[in-house]
């Protein structure tokens, strides 16, 4: 009796109830989604990495996979704007994005992107991609709506210049949160404050940037292409996206640099002003894991020209 009244009340969730679950019916249906995983309508299988949110993939009556990130109590708009960002970032036709499937306060569903290996080929159209991208530009430094690194938020209230931009909205709110919580030190502090108050970086316009560039939203993909994923997409200065490609390394990352480069040139001296890009992440480091996180930064900041 148990077992006919849970299939009854799956019926009544699933209307019109289908007997296959495909991805016409997530996209239509996307409140349905976790009451399909609660009975078990489709089948779960772990993906490794994310310190954030649960990651799995999906699997579908029909044999289609689906990838699916999930967060329990996520604050509001978390998703959303991820979303936003995906859809943003696709829209400038440069660098392949998963598409999105469909969307929840605690739960996104993606195009399911089978994982390939990095190649010298990949790396190069990534370089070019990444140019394209920063090309297609943004209507200003910051963005329409607030965003997320990790489970920090991130404002991107529009400022008029990009050192404003980066030193109040970027750098400030996270040095005041690590020193607040122990992770920097009174003198690293004031090296970085030193660099914020002399940042000397080439005007230019704003970029369309990933925002969150790091190696692990980096996918390489078994189709021959690297796709961007988990993006902090707003408009910013495109070295920042390359300096946070190199902070934890990258695989490839000087063909990477050398197609970006020759598709869209860099201003003289962009790697020096690599650790001007890198305070954010390191300080961001820093508030969620404290460590040397803090110490890094600082060491940045003093080495900056």
């Amino acid at each position: 009796m148990m077992i006919d009244l849970g299939v009854s009340a799956m019926r009544a969730t699933l209307s019109p109830y289908r007997e296959g679950v495909d991805l016409e019916y997530l996209r239509t249906h996307p409140q349905n989604i976790d009451r399909l995983l609660t009975h078990q309508r489709i089948r779960t299988t772990p993906v490794p990495g994310g310190s954030v949110c649960t990651a799995e993939r999906l699997t579908l009556d029909d044999g289609t996979d689906v990838f699916a990130k999930s967060l329990a109590g996520a604050s509001d708009g978390f998703f959303a704007a991820e979303v936003a960002g995906l859809r943003w970032l696709a829209s400038a036709g440069a660098v392949p994005v998963p598409e999105v499937i469909a969307v929840t306060d605690e739960l996104l569903l993606l195009e399911w992107v089978s994982p390939g290996v990095p190649t010298p080929a990949a790396a190069e159209e990534l370089g070019r991609g990444l140019a394209a991208l920063h090309r297609a530009g943004a209507d200003g430094f910051g963005g329409p709506a607030p965003g997320y690194l990790g489970s920090l938020p991130l404002d991107n209230t529009p400022a008029a210049a990009w050192p404003e931009f980066y030193a109040e909205r970027r750098v400030r709110p996270y040095l005041r949160a690590a020193r607040d919580r122990g992770a920097l030190s009174a003198p690293d502090a004031a090296a970085i404050e030193r660099v914020l108050d002399r940042l000397d970086v080439p005007a230019e316009p704003p970029s369309r940037l990933h925002g969150d560039l790091w190696n692990g939203n980096v996918h390489w993909a078994a189709d021959g292409r690297a796709w961007l994923v988990d993006p902090a997409a707003h408009g910013g200065h495109r070295e920042t996206d390359l300096a946070m490609l190199a902070l934890f390394g990258a695989p490839q990352l000087d063909r990477i640099l050398a197609a970006y480069d020759e598709a869209h040139p860099l201003a003289t001296g962009w790697r020096a002003r690599v650790g001007v890009h890198q305070l954010h992440p390191l300080l961001v480091h820093a508030v969620l894991f404290g460590g040397g996180y803090g110490a890094r930064a600082g060491a940045a900041a003093r080495a900056c020209p």
